[in-house]
């Protein structure tokens, strides 16, 4: 019987606790997961927003592509709680560093998905996320960044430079009432990347809430175009769900009264 998808639904995948180890010797914690019956068409390594306002490797979008995207999509979706994070999956260890130390933490996860054998490796990294991925994730084991709601805070232009040399994918996926940079503007800045491609996302803003399927489905686009979108609202078969509680959304409510005049993310 087809049951239909909620914010909280699990569907079925491998699921496996693990461990990154970065090169100046910190453990982070994380999660990979996916597909049950068949290895995964390509890899999402999920960089979370800023965790000094509550993000983490569960911010809602991530903990949704986890729970979707190896069932609906053949992905494999591998997330990590950044130095010093603390999420229900534990606390990495290490203190936040202000996107300095965590160029050791982007490049742990790369090398974790290369060893593991991981196919066609994306970095998906969201609000503070983006902005390491572009610092640190040009990487010759990764084809391509999608990022959501990139503020270009920490990012710099020699950073862009690096990105637009390599010839590698990027997606900038922008909410048209983003609190920090919105579609015109995201243009101006992306063109330093000529095979950028910004998206603008009518109605949507920083934190994406209510708008998580649209964002799943730009990903599933780029990342495995073979897969037909929108992706399912209903599934046929086994389905848990999450506890909400346990996944609270410390993101929304850490942003709720940030003014758009003081990105500080």
């Amino acid at each position: 019987m087809s049951q239909a998808i909620r914010a909280n639904s699990i569907l079925p995948a491998r699921r496996e606790d693990i461990e990154l180890h970065t090169a100046d010797g910190l453990r982070l914690v994380g999660e990979l997961a996916q597909p049950v019956d068949r290895d995964p068409v390509a890899t999402l390594v999920c960089v979370h927003p800023l965790p000094t306002h509550g993000g983490m490797m569960d911010s809602h979008v991530f903990r949704k592509a986890a729970w979707r995207l190896p069932a609906l999509a053949g992905l494999a979706v591998l997330r990590f709680n950044t130095r010093g994070t603390s999420s229900t999956r534990g606390t990495s260890e290490g203190a936040f560093d202000h996107a300095v130390g965590e160029r050791f933490d982007v490049a742990a996860a790369i090398e974790y998905a290369e060893f593991a054998s991981l196919p066609r490796v994306w970095l998906l990294g969201w609000s503070f996320g983006t902005d390491l991925t572009l610092k640190y994730g040009c990487d010759p084991a990764v084809e391509g960044a999608i990022l959501l709601s990139p503020p270009l805070r920490f990012a710099t232009d020699e950073d862009l430079a690096t990105w637009a040399g390599s010839g590698k994918r990027v997606t900038a996926l922008v909410p048209e009432f983003d609190d920090y940079l919105r579609p015109d503007e995201a243009r101006q800045r992306f063109a330093a990347i000529p095979q950028a491609d910004v998206v603008g996302v009518p109605g949507a803003k920083h934190l994406w809430v209510g708008d998580a399927e649209k964002v799943l489905d730009e990903i599933v686009r780029r990342v495995a175009p073979d897969v037909p979108t929108p992706l399912p609202s209903t599934w046929d078969g086994s389905m848990e769900s999450g506890d909400a509680s346990a996944y609270a959304d410390r993101t929304v409510a850490a942003f709720a009264d940030v003014p758009r005049d003081q990105p500080n993310l």
